[in-house]
């Protein structure tokens, strides 16, 4: 029998006011239900979002240190339980252990990050042009914030929406995907048992149409955080931009990977397969088009498509895995579909392409590692996100051919290069669209202590991680202030 996991409202557990769950199935073994979690709706809403409104001003006038504390408490809980919330992930997510583990390690130096942003949340003074005028700057809290999370990191998302939330001074509502709310529950459990007060923190889980779109229209919100597909953030933004409500949207990418003829061929080979096809693909920073320079390019791919062959394929949990499987039967599905895409648009398919089948695969979502060859910018696979292992490889005849091909996506999240050559390096990070740009490195792989967002229909609004994620969650207030009369 599955656990049920139940909402935190005001400082306690509860069933919602549906009486109704839904499962969080193992996408490696849809045979394991990993618990039962509360479907809730509106009512569920109206009840967190008032705890939240209720508690947020005492919060808010809790001095920032004293918040930050909080934080560093609940990092320390979860890093004693790292093992258990790590296989937690695996089972409900899909991706192997050692990512997993990874993972809820990066949400634990999240919170002790913003723990510490506490008591160095600064302001600025400036010098008035008048006599005897004294004029500086201070932080304030927007209110009740909505954070709406995705499945496919969900530990690090929550932890890097919730931790800047928390110590500016908000009050949270966060709404999980529905395919892995565990890890954003466990978040929310170590928090509890740091002590923080009632209507701080509350955590609801259920179905974007019935409990997103009444947390997103909730009179009390004063900000929306999402992470998630384009065309729920693009809804999203025309919800709430008519309300002026702050909105922070991360969506899409089609992340390219540009190899010039200088690069070391195997060093790049091994950079294209953990950009395109570690967590299953399934990262808006993963790499999706490798774009290659033509004079290198057949020993290129001889090489990429003989170490995409050797990945082990398989469930998180067993030692040597390297790939798990999609998320459901859903993400699945989209896999293949682009597959088959690709395949009627004339592309080559070099490897993969199949979904797995026999013994263990029988069980869960796994696909095969895919590289297609001879994909041009006009393809669908090459302008649409399948958020799956699938990489399409594009020749391109120069440096400038390959800027071009680059950007001619409508997304503009991450982008890398690998090249020896300062000159065309430098050139494309000043040329190339993407907000995150990385050298010699894969297109996925970010830091916690750097700003994280993109261009074009990646991303609107601020930025998040980093001292940067402060910005959005509160306002600047200016102070004039004459000390003689």
């Amino acid at each position: 029998m599955a656990d049920v996991y139940r909402n935190y409202v005001a400082g306690q557990w509860v069933e919602c006011k549906t009486k109704k769950t839904f499962p969080n199935v193992n996408p490696a073994n849809t045979n394991e239900t990993v618990g039962l979690f509360q479907a809730s709706g509106p009512d569920d809403i109206q009840e967190a979002c008032e705890a939240a409104a209720k508690a947020q001003p005492a919060w808010a006038a809790l001095p920032a240190p004293l918040r930050g504390e909080f934080l560093y408490k609940a990092a320390e809980i979860m890093e004693s339980r790292l093992q258990k919330l790590s296989e937690e992930m695996t089972r409900e997510e899909g991706k192997t252990l050692p990512e997993a583990r990874g993972e809820v390690k990066r949400a634990v130096n999240i919170l002790r990050y913003f723990g510490g942003e506490g008591p160095r949340q600064f302001s600025y003074q400036i010098p008035s042009e008048r006599e005897n005028v004294f004029c500086y700057t201070l932080r304030k809290p927007l209110g009740v914030v909505a954070l709406i999370t995705p499945w496919n990191f969900p530990s690090a998302i929550p932890a890097w929406k919730m931790a800047p939330a928390l110590v500016a001074g908000n009050t949270v509502v966060i709404k999980p995907a529905s395919l892995a709310p565990l890890s954003a529950y466990r978040i929310v459990e170590a928090l509890h048992e740091a002590g923080i007060a009632a209507g701080v923190l509350n955590y609801v889980t259920g179905s974007g149409g019935w409990a997103g779109n009444a947390l997103v229209e909730h009179p009390v919100i004063r900000a929306v955080s999402f992470t998630g597909s384009c065309e729920v953030g693009n809804a999203l933004y025309e919800k709430a931009t008519k309300r002026r409500v702050r909105l922070q949207l991360e969506m899409g990418g089609k992340n390219p990977t540009i190899v010039l003829k200088d690069a070391d061929l195997d060093y790049a080979a091994a950079i294209l397969v953990n950009g395109a096809f570690f967590s299953t693909g399934q990262k808006c920073t993963a790499c999706s088009r490798a774009i290659i320079e033509r004079s290198i390019y057949e020993p290129l791919v001889e090489k990429l498509t003989a170490k995409t062959k050797k990945l082990k394929v398989g469930n998180g949990l067993e030692p040597g895995v390297e790939i798990g499987p999609a998320v459901d039967a859903n993400q699945l599905e989209t896999d293949l579909k682009y597959i088959e895409i690709a395949k009627q648009e004339g592309a080559q398919l070099l490897c993969g392409g199949n979904r797995l089948t026999g013994g263990i695969y029988d069980l869960g979502y796994f696909v095969e590692p895919t590289i297609f060859a001879g994909v041009t910018a006009e393809m669908r696979i090459a302008q649409e996100e399948v958020f799956g292992p699938v990489l399409a490889l594009m020749v391109a005849n120069d440096f400038e051919d390959a800027l071009r091909l680059a950007n001619c996506a409508r997304f503009g999240l991450s982008a890398s290069i690998v090249s020896r050559d300062l000159t065309h390096v430098h050139q494309f990070i000043n040329r190339i669209e993407a907000g995150l740009i990385t050298v010699n490195l894969p297109t996925a792989g970010v830091e916690y202590q750097l700003p994280f967002g993109g261009t074009k229909e990646s991303s609107f609004g601020m930025r998040e991680q980093g001292l940067a994620a402060l910005d959005f969650y509160t306002e600047t207030r200016t102070v004039y202030m004459k000390y003689t009369q």
